[in-house]
């Protein structure tokens, strides 16, 4: 007797199908290349979640050496100055600071000075 599967598969195709939704051509509209590429998709996504902290890391010690420099100290200094005066600020907090409120950012930077 022959098995037609039922809605399982169909409920897995159409699972993969709406999330594919937004790919082009057969992307997202057949079922084997859909899924392929939404392994693809997902794959990058789950890389990507890791690799922007990292940017965001990295972007942030750039405003705050930009910042840190306009004020006469490098960067290693001022983080130095800080961890010697007991200042928990992370360098999200400092980047933002640089951006926003540079009146408070070289007050930061010259109690690092003074602890360096």
């Amino acid at each position: 007797m022959r098995v037609k599967r039922g809605f399982k598969a169909r409920h897995r195709r159409k699972k993969v199908l709406k999330l594919a939704r937004g790919f082009r051509g057969g992307h997202s509209k057949l079922f084997r290349t859909a899924a392929d590429t939404l392994d693809r998709a997902l794959a990058y996504a789950y890389r990507d979640r890791r690799v922007r902290k990292r940017e965001m890391r990295s972007l942030w010690i750039v405003r705050v050496n930009a910042a840190a420099r306009d004020n006469d100290i490098s960067y290693s200094k001022l983080i130095g100055g800080l961890k010697k005066a007991g200042v928990e600020l992370d360098r999200k907090v400092l980047a933002e600071l640089a951006v926003s409120d540079p009146k408070a950012f070289s007050q930061v930077a010259r109690l690092a000075a003074a602890n360096a």
